[in-house]
């Protein structure tokens, strides 16, 4: 098992490497792209920077991922509980309205009040990104077996001793589910940001668009998509580490 768990860390730093050396290295961009495209006359986007694109959706995703995986939890807590129930109906369907939404709806809505950049995308990726986790969160702990909550209690246990030692330990893998869907579909939709100046990956895209160079969308895409690509594997270990810790303590 220690084999499985060094040889899975090992691929990840692989991956990770893999993933650098390509932000950093421009020119393997301009080769590939410069084959891909032979006919531009630029392949890669020259108003800003890869590493710096990438700390701006960096920034994106993971101050509205933390806003979303705070809230979506604390939610689902507190509607599996006996004095929120009455709210769970209420809760499931707010957090489906809420990513019926389009982001640029919610943008378009939201400049006007708080201005352009990153409040307004922050806020549109937090609702659009909170329905995984909600669900997955009242899913997991709903699936946890009555019989042994009532062992747990029989035992001496407090709610809160339940929630932390039963309840949570076996519905771990759920969540994680649901954060890692909620990340991922971030990382990609933090790309339209770039609509009202927020940046990121999504600035060669729409200026790739605009300008009709697929060159500069491909670029802001591929990036995206192996973003997206490493952030999940970091989630898969880091869910696979959260879960052997929870094990040990129930």
């Amino acid at each position: 098992m220690a084999g499985v768990r060094i040889r899975s860390w090992i691929s990840l730093i692989v991956i990770a490497g893999i993933f650098l050396f390509l932000i950093f290295n421009m020119s393997v961009w301009q080769h590939m792209l410069g084959t891909i495209f032979p006919n531009e006359s630029e392949v890669v986007y020259p108003r800003a920077q890869l590493p710096q694109l990438l700390r701006e959706h960096m920034i994106l995703v993971l101050a509205s991922s933390a806003a979303a995986i705070i809230t979506g939890t604390s939610i689902g807590i507190l509607v599996t509980r006996e004095r929120g129930r009455p709210w769970l109906g209420i809760v499931s369907d707010m957090s489906s309205l809420a990513q019926t939404i389009p982001p640029v709806a919610v943008l378009a809505l939201a400049v006007p009040s708080i201005g352009f950049g990153f409040k307004p995308t922050v806020l549109a990726l937090f609702l659009y990104s909170i329905l995984p986790i909600i669900r997955n969160t009242i899913t997991g702990i709903e699936s946890v077996p009555g019989r042994l909550i009532e062992a747990a209690l029989g035992l001496g246990m407090k709610r809160s001793q339940v929630l932390f030692k039963v309840e949570l330990p076996l519905s771990i893998k759920l969540i994680m589910a649901g954060i890692r869907t909620s990340v991922v579909i971030n990382v990609g939709t933090a790309t339209v940001g770039a609509v009202v100046g927020a940046g990121g990956l999504g600035t060669p895209i729409i200026s790739g668009l605009v300008r009709e160079n697929p060159a500069f969308v491909l670029e802001g895409a591929i990036t995206a998509a192996l973003l997206a690509l490493f952030l999940d594997q970091i989630l898969a270990r880091t869910e696979q580490s959260l879960s052997r810790s929870l094990e040990k303590t129930t």
